[in-house]
């Protein structure tokens, strides 16, 4: 399982546009082979940073979103309304925890 979170920051004037956007486009994205969740968060303290959070069975799976018409399409119209580059972080759980160290 790949999860795939995007900080997306925007000109404040371009927010409501970017909401739209992602509401036309999230039943599509989910729908799209090996998307498991999509979920859109706004940062707590910048009204014009949001989160996506998406979680996919695998890399070959949100490649191959990538590289489709429907990504390019929804990419498309958001471009345009970025106030800076996204930033994107591709994450697998970790199969082992963490030990606690006390100091």
């Amino acid at each position: 399982m790949i999860t795939r979170i995007v900080r997306l920051s925007f000109k404040k004037e371009n927010v409501v546009d970017f909401i739209n956007a992602f509401d036309e486009s999230k039943e599509m994205i989910l729908s799209f082979p090996g998307c498991k969740k999509l979920r859109l968060f706004k940062d707590f303290s910048d009204e014009t940073a949001f989160y996506t959070h998406s979680e996919w069975e695998s890399m070959d799976d949100l490649e191959n979103y990538r590289k489709s018409e429907l990504f390019r399409s929804t990419w498309s119209k958001v471009k345009p309304l970025f106030a800076n580059s996204p930033q994107v972080f591709s994450l697998v759980e970790s199969i082992h925890s963490p030990k606690m160290i006390e100091s």
